[in-house]
């Protein structure tokens, strides 16, 4: 069950997606507000500032994207896209656009709210201290005032492309990272094709950090559209 009064606002315009939502957030102790529309979903959401938002791509008076691109330009609120659109293009422009995570209908309760406990965790973790000087995930600690990382203890070395990989991982931990963003974030505003580069750097971060490399149990993959540090 959810501790406190969580609120989860679900922006969608299709009656029976709304009270399967309503009856699965509701039993396990969410607070469940909807609304049926882009523009009620983005008054709701400034009038009522709920914790997180559901939101399909599919409304009737606007595209969700839009819906999305709005709301990034003056609220942080976790925001999980719920859509019948499946092709990995829409998945990676709904995450450049501000989205947090993307589910693809038909869906499964457990792994919704699985990923709204990664999307709530997430917010508090940046909530309670925007400035924090260490985090750790598994048997790893990134010190990120002296730029040091640790495997069980013992400082693992990395070079500066290396180390800003991890760090921007770090700085989504539990987010959908898109090729595109990373490679911005890292290379610069001139990179935006080159995901062979990622998949490099990624393989050594994963000989270095990971148990299994093959089989990673932090630096995740998400097929076609980014990586996902796993915390």
């Amino acid at each position: 069950m959810v501790e406190g009064n969580v609120v989860v606002l679900v922006i969608e315009d299709e009656a029976p997606i709304r009270r399967f939502l309503k009856m699965a957030l509701s039993d396990h102790g969410y607070t469940f507000k909807e609304a049926l529309t882009g523009r009620e979903g983005l008054d709701k959401i400034a009038m009522e500032r709920p914790d997180l938002v559901i939101l399909d791509l599919g409304l009737p008076d606007m595209d969700g994207l839009d819906v999305v691109k709005q709301l990034r330009e003056w609220s942080p609120v976790p925001t999980i896209i719920l859509s019948a659109r499946g092709q990995e293009n829409d998945k990676v422009e709904a995450l450049d656009a501000g989205a947090d995570d993307y589910l693809t209908k038909p869906f499964g309760v457990p792994e919704l709210l699985a990923r709204i406990r990664v999307a709530l965790r997430n917010m508090a973790r940046l909530a309670a201290d925007s400035t924090e000087s260490e985090f750790n995930f598994g048997n790893i600690k990134v010190d990120l005032v002296r730029r040091q990382v640790f495997l069980d203890g013992t400082e693992v070395h990395f070079t500066r492309i290396e180390y800003k990989l991890l760090v921007t991982l770090v700085k989504y931990a539990g987010k959908v990272v898109t090729h595109n963003q990373l490679l911005k974030e890292i290379w610069g505003q001139g990179y935006g094709e080159e995901s062979h580069y990622l998949r490099v750097y990624m393989a050594h971060l994963r000989r270095k950090l990971e148990a299994d490399p093959a089989n990673p149990k932090h630096l995740i993959t998400e097929t076609g559209v980014g990586y996902r540090l796993k915390v």
